[in-house]
């Protein structure tokens, strides 16, 4: 597992290889590692003893349990309300106008979210900022840290880079009205996906849970996630401690440090972190300006 998750850093950080690609190749690894070397692969112990399985198929209730006709059902309604505005989107404004590309690349990243926000993240940043340039890098930061302050999933954060992006190229809108659908459909195709997994998977997950292959499967997964959400961490940091253009932030290592120590050496809490952090920031700002 530590070799997976050295490599899936590699990849990502050093290779730029897309971030789908890198989780799939996990599951390969661990798919076939299963059959080749097993006590390596199954991290991840199946559920309870047979007789809390048996106990656990008792409780299940008749809608929960799997049909063919209700994920037939549940996956053309979602699909239809998942493209239909993207179908509109491209009807009145063509495939080259930005929210039609935003809407095509956040379906993506929706359907690639293992492991979380953090996870992704690094596969929206590399290609929202390096290639759409929808935001520069110091936005990015910007709306990381804004996400971060909020009591909301950080995936909330594509929201923002949906909103610069319809800001960046309005037309044939007002900036802000542009702004607003861009975060609009941003939020809508991003979120949609997950209704659809978990309506039409949930019933099958009761089922899967003992099956040693798959569980052989996401412990690779897991491990390659560790090693993207390090790279996320590297990117972010640089980013901040070493802005491109400008001289190395030796205030914000200086926060970084204190609160990295006080976190781990004193167990601060992170509503905590974030209050004081944003009030020194604030402090400075004065200060500086």
């Amino acid at each position: 597992m530590w070799s997976v998750a050295v490599l899936a850093f590699v990849a990502i950080f050093f290779l730029k290889l897309p971030f789908p690609f890198i989780i799939f190749s996990a599951g390969v690894v661990g798919f076939i590692g299963n059959k080749l070397f097993p006590s390596l692969f199954q991290i991840f112990k199946t559920r309870g003893s047979q007789q809390n399985q048996a106990a656990s198929e008792e409780e299940i209730v008749i809608h929960t349990e799997p049909s063919l006709k209700r994920a037939v059902r549940i996956l053309l309604a979602c699909l239809f309300l998942w493209v239909a505005p993207l179908f509109l989107v491209r009807l009145f404004l063509g495939s080259q106008h930005v929210l039609f590309q935003e809407g095509v690349f956040f379906s993506k990243a929706a359907l690639v979210t293992f492991g979380g926000a953090y996870s992704v993240l690094p596969y929206v940043s590399q290609q929202a900022v390096e290639h759409y340039h929808w935001l520069a890098p110091g936005q990015m930061l910007d709306g990381l840290g804004l996400a971060e302050t909020t009591p909301g999933p950080l995936i909330i954060v594509l929201q923002f880079v949906g909103f610069l992006g319809g800001w960046k190229a309005p037309a044939p809108f007002v900036p802000w009205v542009a702004a607003a659908l861009g975060s609009a459909i941003t939020t809508w195709v991003t979120f949609l996906p997950c209704f659809l997994w978990v309506f039409l998977g949930a019933p099958y997950v009761e089922q899967l849970r003992g099956n040693i292959k798959i569980t052989a499967v996401l412990s690779c997964i897991t491990a390659a996630v560790v090693g993207v959400v390090l790279n996320l961490a590297l990117w972010f940091g640089m980013n901040v401690l070493f802005p491109a253009g400008h001289a190395p932030n030796w205030w914000g290592a200086c926060v970084a440090i204190t609160a990295c120590y006080g976190m781990y050496r004193w167990q601060w809490e992170m509503i905590t972190v974030i209050g004081m952090a944003g009030l020194l920031g604030l402090l400075h700002w004065f200060v500086v300006s």
